[in-house]
C-alpha cells in the first residue's frame, strides 16, 4: 500500500515564545516530554473515564485511556509514514482539560460557569498547556509547538465557535499563527479518531468486566458477531474473560485496517500529494469506510443504552455533578483560601473553574466531605 511521505508534518513553525532548537529531540518529541512531565498529565491517573476512580483498580482512568489512544495513533501514523511523535503528543494531551467525574463533571461545571463564559474540556486543555502549567522561568504554560496547539484546538475539526475560544483562551494569544478555519493536519485527525477507537472498544471491555452487560448481548451487533463466530467453538465459562479481550483486540485491529485503507483512498481520490493540500481540503481525510462507520454508530448506541444510561452509572454521575456544584458554591464564598489573590484578580470565576477542573476524583470527594 502506498505511503505518503510529503504530507507528514516533520518541520515546525516554531513556538509562540521563541526557544533554541534542540540538537537531540525534534520539536514534537519535546512537546511530548513536556506533556508527560506535567502535573496535569500525572493527575489523569486519578480522573474518571466512565467509572469513578475510587471504584476499582482495573477500570480505565483518563491516563490509561490517553496512553491507549497514543499507541493506536502511533501505529496508524507510522504505517502512513506520518509524524508519529506529533500524533502521540496530541493523543497524550487531548484529555488534560477533563474535570473530575468525566463528562458529568464537565456538564456540572459548565452549568456553574454559564454566566461566566462556560466550560469546555477541549479548550481547558489549551488553557492548561498555554497558561496553567508553570515550570519555566521565561514563560507561562509549556510553550508547545504551534502544530501541537493547533491539533489540540482542532480536535473536533475546524474551529466553529471563535467567540468561545476568545473567552477561554484569547484569540490574540495565538499571535496570528493559526488558521482557525482549516481542517487539522493528518496527525491531529489520526489522534482524534484513535480516541474514538480506544474509548468505544475499551468502554465495552470495562462494561463487561463491571457486569453491566454480557458478551451475549454485545454480539447482537453484527460487527462483533462476525468476530465472535471465529472463536465461538473455543469459548467456555473458564476462558470467557480472555475471549472478551480477544474480541476487543480483533475489533481494534479491524477498525485500524479499515481506517488506513479508507484514508489512503481519500488521499488518492482528493489528490492530496503535499502538506498544503490538507489545509485546503473541505472534509476529513482520516475516516472510516461507510460500512465500519455504521458499525461504530451501532456500538455508540449500544454503549449509551447499556452503559452510559445504566442506572448505577447514572447514579454515580449525578453524585459527581452534585459534588462539583457544591465545590463551586463553597469555594466561591472564600476563594482566597484555595487560590492566590493575584490569580483571582484576573478573573475570579475562571480561576475557580480552573481550580475545580484540575482536581482528581479523590481530591474533589475529600474536599466536598470537608464542606459538609
Amino acid at each position: 500500500m502506498k505511503k505518503y511521505s510529503k504530507i507528514g508534518l516533520f518541520k515546525s513553525k516554531g513556538r509562540i515564545m521563541k526557544e533554541p532548537i534542540s540538537k537531540y529531540r525534534s520539536p514534537f518529541q519535546r512537546d511530548r516530554d513536556r506533556i508527560v512531565h506535567s502535573a496535569s498529565f500525572r493527575r489523569l491517573k486519578h480522573k474518571t473515564q466512565v467509572f469513578v476512580n475510587t471504584e476499582g483498580d482495573h477500570y480505565r482512568t483518563r491516563i490509561t485511556h490517553s496512553m491507549e489512544v497514543a499507541q493506536i495513533a502511533r501505529s496508524i501514523s507510522k504505517y502512513l509514514n506520518l509524524n508519529e511523535d506529533l500524533a502521540e503528543t496530541l493523543s497524550l494531551a487531548h484529555d488534560l482539560g477533563h474535570t473530575p467525574f468525566g463528562h458529568a463533571g464537565e456538564e456540572s461545571l459548565n452549568e456553574e460557569m454559564n454566566l461566566h463564559g462556560g466550560f469546555d474540556h477541549n479548550l481547558q486543555t489549551l488553557r492548561i498547556v498555554m497558561f496553567l502549567e508553570n515550570k519555566y522561568l521565561k514563560f507561562n504554560g509549556l510553550n508547545l509547538s504551534i502544530e501541537t496547539l493547533e491539533g489540540l484546538l482542532k480536535h473536533n475539526g475546524p474551529v466553529e465557535n471563535l467567540i468561545l475560544v476568545d473567552k477561554l483562551i484569547g484569540i490574540k494569544n495565538f499571535k496570528n499563527m493559526i488558521n482557525f478555519k482549516t481542517y487539522p493536519y493528518l496527525e491531529a485527525q489520526i489522534s482524534a479518531i484513535s480516541d474514538d477507537i480506544a474509548y468505544n472498544n475499551h468502554d465495552i471491555q470495562d462494561g463487561i468486566n463491571a457486569n453491566l452487560f454480557k458478551l451475549d448481548e454485545l454480539i447482537e451487533i453484527s460487527f462483533f458477531n462476525q468476530i465472535y463466530k471465529k472463536y465461538k467453538s473455543k469459548i467456555n465459562k473458564n476462558n470467557y474473560k480472555i475471549a472478551t479481550y480477544q474480541i476487543i483486540r480483533d475489533s481494534i485491529d479491524l477498525m485500524i485496517k479499515d481506517l488506513i485503507k479508507n484514508t489512503n483512498i481519500n488521499l488518492k481520490f482528493n489528490k492530496i500529494k503535499k502538506l498544503d493540500n490538507i489545509n485546503k481540503s473541505k472534509f476529513l481525510m482520516v475516516d472510516f469506510s461507510d460500512k465500519i462507520q455504521h458499525s461504530v454508530n451501532e456500538i455508540r448506541s449500544f454503549l449509551k443504552i447499556k452503559m452510559y444510561n445504566n442506572k448505577i452509572v447514572l447514579k454515580k454521575n449525578n453524585e459527581g455533578k452534585l459534588i462539583i456544584k457544591k465545590l463551586f458554591i463553597e469555594i466561591k464564598k472564600n476563594p482566597q483560601k484555595f487560590i492566590s489573590k493575584k490569580i483571582l484578580q484576573i478573573d475570579k470565576y475562571r480561576a475557580i473553574s480552573d481550580f475545580i477542573s484540575g482536581m482528581t476524583d479523590r481530591y474533589a470527594i475529600n474536599l466536598y466531605k470537608s464542606f459538609k
